[in-house]
């Protein structure tokens, strides 16, 4: 066959060679219940024209992020991407290239993984940032278990406004490593205790800001109680456009700061992929996962780039990795670079603030529409939203009419129904005046 070039004959003899009297015995330790017995139920063969056809028309019946007005967020954001963008990265010598295994050579690609250290490591306030991780929620195990080395503490407390599934990737992640993890239930009003709960057993805290329900905090003061009790403070960001005007983790006294990327110079691509951003302080250098480029001069004196700082396990000895992160989400990292340089300081303070003047203008639209209430008193472009009945619902009806009006918690947290009232909106400044309207009218008819 075209895909498949070995005969019965070489069957045979490969299954004899390791004394197996059928392919069959080769699943002999999956138990028959969980095996098929038969051809998968799909439909049979067709020609390349007709399953293009088909599936069109799957597609069809999705209300696309490019075709309605928007307001989803929970953790992906919908930004303006100049056009330059996608022409640049899609140039050869950065489509094609891949993670620079022999540095020398790679100039190019180490210099512009350098540039995205330095805008990261700028806009989150911290001295030093690797050359990205896969995305924020593995970023967030990463810092999770490099607090955990430092301080060579076994726990690690998850604040209740971090992303649920950044949280359950960090117990995931960390379940087979000794290090407990604590997940604190959903705090859409900020009513918990953080501060309260940090003992001499506590590796680090993780925190969100802005929070999952959109909610602002100032982490001074708990960064001081973690520093006070020996433990490390953890922040993640899941909307980077916020950096640009509200005060950055790093300022607050964060010790490790993670973030999205995905917000800046990349598109929503239907999930993914995304791009971890990882900063540190500079003493916690060689406890910091993945990569680091660094600047120096060669023999004739010329600037050059290096890799300078490898802790993957493939590099060095095992026992001395400090992650197991084998390559990093380099094509993405140049757009949030090449985004981020053609808005420059200013235009990225403006486009912040752009998305949080919009968001105020249509918090206080639906604060206006009776038996609608915002549960989130400070907030950057996201905020939630208390209806009068399910919120999950009032999804589909804005579906219907052409709006995608949200999400709803319960998508998140099916288990509190507390939360089955509560709406997360997001707001950017791809939204119009007449979107704003849009949405407010729809609520109104379909409550």
């Amino acid at each position: 066959m075209r895909y498949l070039p070995l005969t019965e004959a070489d069957r045979r003899d490969m299954l004899a060679a390791i004394g197996a009297g059928g392919v069959d015995d080769l699943f002999c330790d999956v138990p028959a219940a969980a095996r098929w017995s038969g051809p998968p139920n799909l439909p049979g063969h067709a020609g390349e024209m007709e399953v293009e056809g088909h599936f069109r028309a799957l597609a069809a019946k999705n209300l696309s992020a490019a075709a309605a007005p928007l307001f989803i967020g929970a953790g992906a954001y919908r930004h303006h991407l100049p056009a330059a963008v996608d022409a640049l990265i899609q140039r050869g010598e950065f489509l094609t290239s891949y993670t620079p295994y022999q540095p020398e050579v790679s100039q190019g690609t180490l210099q512009y993984l350098f540039e995205f250290q330095t805008q990261v490591a700028l806009i989150t306030g911290m001295e030093v940032a690797n050359a990205s991780m896969y995305d924020a929620a593995t970023a967030c195990a990463e810092a999770a278990a490099m607090a955990s080395r430092i301080t060579r503490r076994r726990r690690v407390l998850v604040s209740g406004d971090v992303h649920p599934h950044y949280a359950q990737v960090v117990a995931t992640a960390l379940q087979y490593t000794g290090i407990e993890v604590e997940l604190l239930a959903p705090d859409p009003l900020g009513l918990e205790d953080l501060i309260g709960r940090i003992d001499g057993d506590i590796a680090c805290v993780l925190v969100q800001n802005p929070g999952f329900f959109g909610r602002l905090r100032d982490l001074s003061a708990l960064a001081a109680a973690c520093r006070g009790d020996g433990a490390l403070l953890a922040a993640v960001v899941s909307e980077p456009v916020s950096l640009g005007l509200v005060s950055s983790p790093g300022e607050m006294g964060a010790d490790i700061v993670v973030a999205e990327g995905q917000g800046i110079g990349n598109a929503l691509n239907f999930g993914g992929p995304g791009l971890g951003l990882f900063a540190t302080r500079e003493k916690y250098l060689r406890q910091m996962p993945g990569r680091l480029v660094g600047q120096t001069v060669d023999v004739d004196g010329r600037r050059g780039w290096v890799l300078t700082l490898s802790t993957r396990e493939q590099h060095i000895r095992r026992e001395k990795a400090t992650s197991n992160i084998c390559t990093n989400s380099g094509l993405c990292a140049l757009a949030f670079s090449i985004h981020l340089a053609l808005l420059g300081e200013e235009g990225f303070r403006r486009l912040a603030r752009l998305n949080h003047a919009r968001a105020v203008m249509l918090a206080e639209k639906l604060a206006a529409i009776r038996g609608l209430r915002v549960l989130t008193p400070t907030f950057f472009n996201e905020f939630s939203l208390q209806l009068p009945r399910p919120a999950a619902p009032v999804v589909e009806a804005l579906a219907e009419r052409g709006i995608l009006g949200g999400v709803a918690a319960s998508r998140f947290y099916p288990s509190y129904p507390e939360l089955a009232e509560v709406l997360l909106l997001a707001v950017t400044e791809t939204n119009s005046d007449a979107e704003l309207d849009a949405l407010a009218a729809a609520l109104r008819e379909v409550l």
